[in-house]
């Protein structure tokens, strides 16, 4: 890619599913080299989870795109020869294992620095490589449990609510990962020494569940689900229904925003209500739902799209990707078959672009090991013996 910051940087990328392979993602749309790496089993199952073209869901082709596909069985010797002979040129190395399965198989990090000591080597965990849980299983959802952020989600009185955003796998599994790795690849190329980037996602989640870490150090302490100030507390931050049952963002938090809100509505009585609490919130949060029962999302879209006082529309996925705003910021790409998300970052001198549809399993391989110096004659015989 022209311009692309990342260009010239090989990542080899052992995982699978959703952390790593959008962490990988990131780097590849930047522009580095990035080659998947799957086994001779089912190698990245996401292929499968979801409907797409040709039988390859659309999650596997969106998050896996811009990369180069090589099979390798690490369970042979062979094998792990080829993946550390291609660690003598990477400065990359993703993977998701549990803690002390890559040691087994001869490619932990010890291994890989011992022949490239520039090597950034980032193991994506639940749990991390040290702590009483760090060989245990889990989910996004056993993440932000752990980490108290699930007790705080819902509303006042129900239970705690499972969002659709996998904050862990997200945050935490690839935004946290591409981080470390970033600064530890920037290092590296002024030290010569790359380093063990050790990611926990329950850790990043937990780093990131501040409001709740403020509040119980307040005098108030932490209030209940649904009760602080941004979720159900301030009547000026909230999700009203319409009349069509659509809802709307209303977030007037600040007194200048709440000033324009209460005067656009012609209610100059709720001015001196900002920030009200307690009963007089209840009420104050029981007008504001009766007005805006009152009209269509449509009706109070247009009356607030010219108002600047942090009123918007909650929008369905499909609504989304028609906004004026996301089709400015050309957020929406149609490649491989399906609808794709551009990276949520520009850069100036850099234009992205999909420049290769998600590889099918080793799609990449010869073309791979020839670059890293087999010969033909090795490449046959490994196909042979399914190595690769």
């Amino acid at each position: 890619m022209s311009g692309a910051p990342l260009r010239g940087v090989r990542v080899l990328d052992l995982s699978r599913l959703l952390p790593g392979p959008v962490a990988s993602l990131h780097l590849a749309d930047l522009g580095a080299d990035v080659i998947k790496i799957e086994d001779h089993g089912p190698g990245d199952y996401a292929r499968l989870l979801g409907e797409g073209p040709a039988g390859v869901s659309a999650f596997y082709r969106s998050v896996n795109r811009n990369k180069r596909g090589l099979r390798l069985d690490l369970k042979q010797e062979q094998g792990q020869a080829v993946l550390l002979r291609l660690a003598t040129t990477a400065d990359v190395l993703v993977e998701s294992f549990r803690p002390g399965v890559s040691d087994r198989l001869g490619i932990g990090y010890p291994a890989l620095r011992s022949i490239n000591p520039k090597l950034v080597y980032c193991a994506i965990t639940g749990y991390g490589q040290s702590g009483p849980l760090a060989m245990a299983a889990g989910h996004d959802l056993n993440y932000i449990g752990l980490a108290g952020v699930l007790d705080q989600i819902g509303v006042d009185g129900g239970p705690p609510a499972i969002p659709n955003l996998q904050m862990g796998d997200l945050l935490g599994g690839a935004m946290s990962a591409v981080m470390g790795i970033l600064a530890a690849l920037f290092d590296a190329q002024r030290s010569g020494q790359g380093r063990l980037v050790d990611v926990a996602m329950s850790d990043a989640v937990l780093a990131h569940n501040l409001f709740p870490l403020f509040a119980m150090q307040s005098a108030g302490g932490l209030p209940e689900r649904g009760r602080d100030l941004l979720t159900g507390a301030d009547p000026g931050y909230g999700v009203y229904a319409t009349a069509d049952s659509r809802y709307m963002a209303v977030a007037p938090l600040e007194k200048k925003f709440w000033d324009v809100f209460c005067a656009a509505l012609e209610r100059p009585d709720w001015k001196p209500l900002h920030a009200v609490r307690g009963a007089t919130a209840l009420a104050l949060r029981a007008e504001i739902e009766t007005l805006f029962a009152s009209r269509t999302q449509a009706d109070w879209s247009n009356f607030f799209a010219d108002i600047d006082c942090c009123v918007t529309p909650v929008l369905a996925v499909a609504e989304a990707l028609e906004h004026a705003q996301f089709v400015a910021r050309q957020m929406v790409v149609h490649a491989d078959g399906v609808v794709q998300y551009a990276p949520p970052v520009k850069l100036s001198g850099w234009v992205f672009a999909v420049e290769r549809a998600a590889p099918a399993a080793g799609e990449h391989g010869e073309e791979i090991l020839r670059e890293a110096g087999f010969a033909e004659s090795e490449i046959t015989a490994m196909r042979a013996a399914s190595i690769i």
